[in-house]
Order: structure tokens, then C-alpha cells, then sequence
């Protein structure tokens, strides 16, 4: 990754008008490219993370590089619904080597990682319920650290955008 961003330096140095340094962030999950973002960007954006997690990029990245931690929500409050949804956006990425490290990191197991993810590490990664409880968690990941939020809601439709679950949030997310 250092060799990627000392490349793409020379390019943006050899233009033919140079513009501005770089404006970038790095997805970063792990210590090492937290440490990279905090060195070599404006910041980091940690995805399919527990709040536990955004209190340790903030560690890693010190106080001054932006954090910006994705959560993904699903409006939606009877429990075993909500879970099908969201294990339907999280079957990948539980199976997914650095998303699963990361948890592993996180503190948890094998087990709760296995197929389709436990309840509880669903619940952890994919916040459920009413627009209260969303933006309960959305408060959790900033005082844990987090400068921005990005509330990415899912539905069991993968090509709804959900326009109207977001409309719905909209307001008591503005607020926070």
C-alpha cells in the first residue's frame, strides 16, 4: 500500500499542472493501515465494523485524522426479520479474509464468525429496529470516536436504495 500511495504521488506530482496534495482516505481495518492512513491521508473509513472498533481506529489514528466508520442499519423491528435481512449483507463479508480478521481482532470467535455470522456479531456489525435504536448506535460510533457516520441501509432487495427507510432515518440522524 505504501508503494501504491508513493505511486500515485508521482503521478499527481507529474502532471502536467500539478494540482493540490491528494485529498484521500484509506479504508483501513487492521493497526498497520490505520497507521497509514493517520500517515499518509486526510483519515480513515473503516467498514463492517462493531463500535469496538471505531474506539480502536481512533487510538490507531491518534486525534486529528478524520474518521468516518460505516453502519450499515436495517429498519426493521422484529428481530428474526431483521437478522434475515442483514445476514443476507453480511454472508460475504463474514467470509471474507480481512473482514473476518478484523472481527477475529475485535474479540470475536470462530464460531460466531462461521456461516452466516452468530446474533450476536450480527447485531454487532448490522444495527436493527426502529429509527431510535439506529440512531442510538450512530451515537455510539461518534462517542466512541468517529467524526462522520455513513448509515448505509440494506433491505432484502439488493437493488433498492432505500430511499424511503433513509427519509425515515433522515431526521433523527441530522440531529446527532
Amino acid at each position: 500500500m505504501r508503494a501504491y500511495l508513493d505511486a500515485m504521488d508521482r503521478a499527481a506530482s507529474s502532471a502536467p499542472e500539478p494540482e493540490a496534495e491528494p485529498r484521500r482516505m484509506l479504508a483501513a481495518l487492521g493497526p498497520r493501515m490505520l497507521e497509514l492512513a493517520a500517515e499518509r491521508s486526510l483519515g480513515a473509513h473503516p467498514y463492517f465494523v462493531p463500535v469496538e472498533h471505531t474506539a480502536f481506529a481512533r487510538a490507531r489514528l491518534g486525534p486529528e485524522p478524520v474518521l468516518v466508520v460505516e453502519q450499515t442499519a436495517v429498519l426493521e423491528t422484529d428481530p428474526a426479520e431483521a437478522r434475515r435481512i442483514a445476514r443476507l449483507f453480511a454472508v460475504d463479508y463474514l467470509q471474507t479474509p480481512n473482514y473476518a480478521r478484523n472481527l477475529r481482532r475485535m474479540g470475536w470467535s470462530d464460531q460466531d464468525i462461521a456461516g452466516q455470522g452468530s446474533d450476536a456479531l450480527i447485531d454487532a456489525v448490522v444495527v436493527w429496529g426502529d429509527v431510535d435504536r439506529i440512531a442510538s448506535r450512530v451515537r455510539e460510533h461518534l462517542q466512541a470516536g468517529a467524526d462522520h457516520v455513513c448509515v448505509q441501509v440494506v433491505s432484502e432487495d439488493e437493488t433498492d436504495v432505500c430511499l424511503k427507510e433513509l427519509a425515515e432515518l433522515a431526521p433523527a440522524l441530522l440531529d446527532l
